[in-house]
């Protein structure tokens, strides 16, 4: 049944048919006509930003969040491309969400239109620009459809004012749910169970989609079936309980030690992750000559695209683990068993030891002031409360935070997974929309905060009751520290020059605390370890959103 009404109209009546509760916008003069109708749509929560990469970061947690696309409507094209580099981490880790801007009438070709789906076509799944009315039913359609099937990622709609002011005859039906469990290759299975069985060493590495599969009761099922260690790649999920004593937390290969536990190995299953990607240049090949690899994934290309791969697998990451598991369990002798037994023990106590180690290693500077980033995280994961989420941007105190910070299941922490900075305080906030009965805990690195510092004015005008935790260094502390490894292991140099006092202190430190109260939100500076936990609790009993800022060492 068609109903006449205008473009904008028709918009608006697909975002209520697919669902969508927020906007998460900054929009200009050619937004006029979207803006104008939503007096007649209160079921639409708008959350005005004044920067762009603020509306992204929140589109983007809020679509990890519900598990959906996401809506974001920026503003012709120098709004949309100040969204770019957020839109392209969405598209680089699969988040879905349709990304939209308006644009001049078509008329004036002649004058200064930009071809909007052009612009942002290289980092979107599917980009497209209409310029009358009556497409818009369809491509709305047919952009969630896009945006929430595998792999997911951003898809673009652009709106000439003709298609938005114009009038036609609209079928409104929405998309629906893509059923897309992609089942393993049985002779995959087989090739990988057989390396398995004959495997003496082994480690099990997961990454993001592990958890957007829902594939982490898997995971921790294949690891105690097999007695191996697992680490978790460069991610923002959780893809593994952190608590689970056969875990080891992130494998990076910035870090030399970490590096070298792949020479030891001769088997690596790797599942939900790019394998071995990083910025540094390790060689065309990381693993050595007699370690085999095992790469289940569910997106086309990604099993054996960086890394030689002798099983690579396309599957769904839960099936793909649950078929390895059910080719291995009627092959394993008592003999086999009782080692795997043995191994999950030796791995257990091995693990205890790592992270105890790892404790005692920060010990030297406890108590010194300004605080260790060990410090602080301790005592504010001791604060924290048990139904919190953590949002983590805290950049090159990642690792930290990770060993500090237990999470169970996905949504736990909830860290921003792109490789810009500049996302950690919209996805606080996005976080907080999607999750209104639980504390959201932004802990985000002072330099990627002043990305987009504007986000504290959405949050106190929006009265968005999430916690901003600024790990204030007064740094740029991630390019010193990898400055720190591109001298000593990609140059090889013995001692590291005076270069990287590029990297050091800001000549004016930050007061996030002031700049926090000038846009309306409550903040406090904390200089002390036993000032966190009283601030935390006050922070956290305000109605709106608080900030605490957070005096820390920034020395390597």
């Amino acid at each position: 049944m068609t109903t006449e009404m205008t473009g904008k109209q028709a918009l608006l009546e697909m975002l209520k048919a697919e669902g969508v509760e927020y906007i998460f916008g900054n929009p200009g003069t050619s937004e006029g006509p979207i803006i104008d109708m939503l007096g007649d749509y209160p079921e639409f929560k708008y959350i005005l930003t004044l920067q762009e990469s603020v509306a992204v970061g929140m589109g983007e947690a809020y679509a990890r969040s519900t598990g959906k696309a996401s809506f974001v409507s920026l503003h012709v094209d120098s709004g949309l491309a100040n969204g770019i580099a957020l839109i392209l981490d969405a598209y680089n880790t699969g988040t879905p969400m349709v990304v939209t801007s308006a644009n001049y009438d078509v008329r004036k070709i002649n004058e200064v239109k930009t071809d909007l789906a052009e612009l942002v076509r290289p980092v979107t799944k599917w980009a497209v620009e209409l310029s009358t009315p009556d497409q818009i039913p369809s491509v709305i359609r047919r952009a969630f459809n896009e945006a929430n099937t595998h792999p997911k990622g951003p898809v673009y709609v652009g709106f000439t004012s003709n298609a938005l002011e114009g009038i036609a005859n609209m079928n409104l039906v929405p998309s629906t749910k893509v059923y897309s469990d992609v089942l393993p290759d049985p002779a995959g299975i087989t090739a990988a169970t057989e390396l398995v069985l004959n495997s003496n060493r082994t480690i099990l590495m997961v990454g993001d989609r592990v958890s957007d599969d829902d594939a982490i009761d898997s995971a921790v099922s294949l690891a105690e079936l097999l007695g191996v260690p697992v680490y978790q790649s460069r991610g923002a999920e959780v893809s593994f309980p952190t608590t689970h004593p056969q875990f080891f937390g992130s494998l990076s290969l910035r870090v030399s030690e970490q590096r070298s536990i792949l020479e030891r190995v001769d088997l690596v299953i790797a599942v939900g992750m790019d394998a071995f990607e990083e910025l540094f240049y390790w060689g065309d090949v990381i693993l050595g000559p007699n370690t085999k690899l095992i790469h289940i994934d569910p997106i086309p290309s990604r099993a054996g695209r960086s890394e030689p791969t002798d099983v690579p697998i396309l599957a769904n990451c839960k099936t793909g683990i649950d078929a390895l598991i059910s080719s291995i369990k009627p092959q394993l002798t008592e003999s086999l068993i009782q080692v795997n037994q043995e191994r999950i023990t030796a791995i257990a106590s091995e693990s205890k030891a790592s992270k105890a180690s790892f404790h005692d290693s920060m010990q030297e500077k406890w108590d010194h002031i300004p605080m260790t980033p060990a410090r602080m995280l301790s005592e504010l994961a001791d604060a924290i409360p048990d139904n919190a989420i953590i949002v983590d941007d805290s950049v090159s105190s990642r690792t930290v935070l990770r060993h500090y910070f237990n999470a169970a299941k996905r949504g736990d922490i909830r860290g921003y997974r792109g490789q810009s900075i500049g996302g950690g305080i919209g996805c606080t906030m996005g976080t907080q929309c999607a999750n209104p009965d639980r504390p959201v805990i932004g802990i985000i690195g002072d330099g990627s905060a002043m990305m987009t510092i504007q986000g504290l004015w959405t949050a106190a005008n929006d009265k968005i009751p999430c916690t901003f935790v600024i790990c204030n260094n007064g740094m740029y502390r991630v390019l010193k520290a990898n400055f720190n490894v591109y001298q000593k292991d990609v140059l090889k140099l013995e001692e590291t020059s005076g270069a990287n006092l590029l990297y050091s202190d800001f000549g004016v430190p930050f007061d996030m605390a002031a700049i926090a109260e000038s846009m309306g939100v409550p903040s406090q500076r904390i200089t002390r370890p036993e000032q966190i936990k009283p601030a935390l609790e006050q922070a956290l009993a305000t109605q709106g959103p608080a900030l605490l800022d957070m005096i820390i060492d920034g020395s390597l």
